[in-house]
C-alpha cells in the first residue's frame, strides 16, 4: 500500500471512530413530566408555574432532560398521561392518591376564604354568621360540578341559597381557567371567596385589588371532610426507582423547593397532631 493509500485509510478509520462515537454518546436521560398547559400558579406551556419551577429543579439535580407531556387536567388526565406511558411524572399529587406512588409531601396547603381588603371582613370560620348573609364564591371541579370540601360544609351549615360555584376548568379558551374565582371576588361579583390556597395567594400578589387571605377553620369537618393536603411527586405504582430518585432531590433541594413555594405564595399549613 503507498504511502497515500495508507494515509487515506487512516483518515477513514479516524472519521469512522469519530462518527461512531458521535452516534453512541449517551443522552442525558428524560424526565418526563404530565401537566396542564394552562394552570397557573401550578403550570402553564411558557414553564411560569411553580410546577414548572419545581420540575426544572428536579431535572438539573438528576441530571437530566425536562420533557413535557400537555393534557388538560379533566377528566381523563390521568389515564391519558401517566396511565398510557406518555409521562412518568406528576406534581401536585394529594398524598393517598391511590392509583399513584408518592414521594412525601414537599408541601402542605390549605382551603382558605378570601376577601377583598378594602371590606375587612377577616372571616376564618365556617361558622362566622356573618357567611350566611355574604354573597360566597366556592370552587367546583369535574365537568359535573363536584363540590370541594368547603361546599360541603357550607351545605352542612344550611348556607346554600347565597353560594355561587365556579368550575376549576371554567373556559379554558381563556388564561388560568380557575382564577374565575378571584376575578368575581375583585369584581364585586361576590363578597368573599373560599379558594384552595396555592391558587388564592399566587393571585392576590398579582391582582389589580389587594385581597386578604386566611386560613379555613376548623381544619377539619367530620364526619369526612377536611381542607388541608399534603402534596407530593406522584409515578406510577410499580416505578419505585424513580419514586426514590424524585424523593432524594426533593431532599437534597428542600430549602429551594422552599423558596419556590415562597416566591408564588404559596399558604403552607401546619402538620396535623398525631
Amino acid at each position: 500500500m503507498g504511502l497515500c493509500a495508507a494515509v487515506n485509510t487512516a483518515l477513514a478509520g479516524l472519521l469512522v471512530v469519530l462518527v461512531a462515537g458521535g452516534t453512541t454518546a449517551a443522552a442525558p436521560p428524560a424526565l418526563r413530566v404530565c401537566a396542564d398547559p394552562n394552570n397557573l400558579p401550578f403550570s402553564n406551556a411558557r414553564g411560569e408555574g411553580f410546577e414548572n419551577r419545581l420540575a426544572e429543579l428536579l431535572a438539573r439535580e438528576l441530571g437530566a432532560r425536562l420533557e413535557y407531556t400537555w393534557s388538560a387536567q379533566r377528566r381523563g388526565f390521568l389515564r391519558n398521561t401517566l396511565e398510557a406511558g406518555a409521562c412518568d411524572v406528576l406534581l401536585g399529587v394529594p398524598v393517598g392518591f391511590d392509583p399513584v406512588l408518592v414521594t412525601r409531601p414537599y408541601y402542605r396547603s390549605t382551603y382558605v376564604f378570601a376577601w377583598r381588603r378594602d371590606r375587612a371582613l377577616d372571616i376564618r370560620s365556617l361558622d362566622d354568621p356573618r357567611l350566611r348573609g355574604l354573597r360566597v364564591g366556592v370552587q367546583l371541579i369535574g365537568n359535573d360540578g363536584v363540590n370541594t370540601p368547603p361546599a360541603h360544609a357550607l351545605s352542612r351549615r344550611g348556607i346554600v341559597d347565597n353560594v355561587r360555584g365556579f368550575s376549576v376548568y371554567a373556559d379554558y379558551a381563556q388564561p388560568n381557567p380557575p382564577a374565575r374565582i378571584l376575578d368575581a371576588l375583585i369584581a364585586g361579583e361576590i363578597d368573599v371567596a373560599v379558594v384552595w390556597g396555592p391558587l388564592a395567594g399566587y393571585f392576590a400578589l398579582r391582582l389589580p385589588a389587594p385581597l386578604a387571605l386566611a386560613p379555613v377553620t376548623p381544619a377539619a369537618d367530620p364526619p369526612g371532610l377536611r381542607f388541608a393536603f399534603a402534596m407530593a411527586a406522584g409515578v406510577r405504582r410499580d416505578d419505585v426507582a424513580l419514586r426514590d430518585g424524585l424523593q432524594a432531590a426533593l431532599d437534597r433541594r428542600a430549602d429551594d423547593v422552599r423558596a419556590i413555594l415562597d416566591a408564588y405564595g404559596v399558604p403552607r399549613a401546619a402538620e396535623p397532631p398525631r
